[in-house]
C-alpha cells in the first residue's frame, strides 16, 4: 500500500482535504484535475482590462460558520462587498428576493400599504417565506400578490433554470429565492460576507503551495485508476467513478457569454436577473465584486441547459426524489470501498455553497484524522 494520498479535483473541495492532510498529518499528496486549471468552477482570472472575471458565474463567499471564515483567512483578505441582486420586473428595476422595498416598486403606493398591512398581519417581520408556502393564503389579495410574484419572478426563471416549474423541482431549490417579510436588499443576511481581494485562484494556490502536495493538471482520474493509494478523495460526479453501472446522475449546466463594452459600467448592480424576458437567466457584471477601475466592462450572459456527457460541464445536481434514489445506490456501493472518500457538490450530489463544500471537507478530515 503507497503512503500517498490522491485528491481528484482541485476545487474548494479537493484544496481543502489536501491543505489538511499536508499540514497536519504531514503526508504526501498528489492532487489531479482535468481541466487545465485549478480551483474548478471558482476559477478567476485578471484580463487584459485589470478586471477580476469569475470564469464560470459569479461567486461570492457568505457563510455563517466561524469555523469557515477563521480558515479561509489563513490564506486571504476579503472586502466587505454584500451581494445584491435586481431584477426586471415589468420593466421596472426592482429587488430581488421580493421584498417590502419591491412592493413598493412594482405596485402603486396606496394598493402596496395595504398589502404590507395584511403581511405583517399575517407573517412575522424579517422572515423568509417559501413561495409554495406562500401560495396558501385565503385573502384575495395576498392570494393576487401569491400569484403575481410565482408568475413574475418564479415561474419562468425556475423553468429557464431547472428546465421544470417549482412544483417540478425539490422546495429547497423554490426555498432559495423567498419572499423576504423586510427591507433588508441584501441577498444574503450571513454574519461574514466578501470577495476575496486577490481572487479565489490566489486561496486555492496558497492552499495547495505546500511541500507534500503535487499538482498535476489535465490528468484523468481513468489514467491513475490502477495506482495504489493509501487513500483516495474524489470530488468529480459519484457515478462517473463507478461508470455509470446504475445509469448518470442528472445534472444543470450553465453556458455563459462573455461581451466586452467600450464604457464603465454596463448595468447597476453585478448581478441582474430577467425572471421573464429573454433566453439567459442573468447577467453578470464582474467589476462590481471588487470596483475594479478600468474604461471597459466585461459581462457574462448566463444561460441554463441540460448536462450532456462531452458536451458541457456538470454544474447543479437536480434534486427530486428519483435522482436522489438514484444517488443512494451509488452512495450504498462507495460503502464498500474503505479508503475511497467522496465530497463536494459532484461527489455527494449536493448543491453546496462554498462554505458548506469547505464545511464538509473540514468535516471529513476530523472524522479520518
Amino acid at each position: 500500500m503507497s503512503d500517498l494520498n490522491l485528491v481528484v479535483g482541485a476545487g474548494f473541495s479537493g484544496a481543502v482535504i489536501a491543505n489538511l492532510i499536508a499540514s497536519e498529518l504531514n503526508e504526501k499528496v498528489l492532487v489531479i484535475d482535468k481541466k487545465n486549471h485549478i480551483a474548478g468552477n471558482c476559477f478567476d482570472y485578471r484580463d487584459e482590462n485589470g478586471i477580476m472575471i469569475h470564469k464560470y458565474g459569479s461567486h461570492i463567499f457568505h457563510t455563517n460558520s466561524e469555523k469557515v471564515w477563521n480558515y479561509l483567512k489563513k490564506f486571504t483578505d476579503f472586502n466587505t462587498y454584500m451581494h445584491k441582486v435586481v431584477g426586471y420586473i415589468d420593466g421596472i428595476e426592482t429587488h430581488i428576493p421580493f421584498n417590502f422595498n419591491t412592493l413598493y416598486d412594482v405596485f402603486p403606493q396606496t394598493f402596496a400599504q395595504r398589502l404590507e398591512e395584511k403581511l405583517l398581519k399575517t407573517f412575522e417581520y424579517n422572515t423568509k417565506v417559501p413561495i409554495l408556502e406562500f401560495q396558501k393564503q385565503d385573502d384575495e389579495d395576498l392570494k393576487f400578490l401569491a400569484n403575481y410574484v410565482y408568475e413574475k419572478i418564479f415561474l419562468h426563471y425556475t423553468l429557464k433554470q431547472w428546465g421544470g416549474t417549482p412544483k417540478d423541482v425539490d422546495g429547497a431549490v423554490t426555498a432559495r429565492v423567498p419572499v423576504y417579510l423586510s427591507k433588508d436588499d441584501r441577498y444574503f443576511q450571513d454574519k461574514y460576507q466578501g470577495i476575496p481581494l486577490n481572487g479565489y485562484t490566489k486561496i486555492i494556490e496558497k492552499m495547495l503551495d505546500n511541500k507534500n502536495i503535487k499538482v498535476k493538471l489535465n490528468t484523468d482520474y481513468k489514467s491513475l485508476k490502477e495506482k495504489k493509494f493509501k487513500r483516495i478523495f474524489y470530488t468529480g460526479s459519484i457515478d462517473e467513478f463507478y461508470d455509470y453501472k446504475f445509469g448518470q446522475l442528472p445534472y444543470r449546466s450553465v453556458n455563459f457569454k462573455f461581451e466586452t463594452y467600450d464604457k464603465e459600467y454596463y448595468q447597476s448592480h453585478a448581478c441582474v436577473n430577467y425572471p421573464c424576458n429573454y433566453d439567459f437567466t442573468r447577467i453578470h457584471e464582474y467589476k462590481h465584486y471588487l470596483g475594479d477601475k478600468s474604461n471597459k466592462t466585461v459581462i457574462a450572459k448566463e444561460y441554463s441547459e441540460f448536462f450532456e456527457l462531452g458536451k458541457n460541464e456538470r454544474y447543479y445536481p437536480i434534486p427530486k426524489s428519483e435522482n436522489t434514489e438514484l444517488y443512494n445506490k451509488y452512495f450504498e456501493e462507495a460503502q464498500k470501498d474503505k479508503n475511497v472518500y467522496f465530497l463536494g457538490r459532484l461527489g455527494d450530489y449536493k448543491y453546496y455553497n462554498m462554505d458548506k463544500a469547505i464545511e464538509r471537507a473540514i468535516d471529513l478530515f476530523e472524522e479520518i484524522k
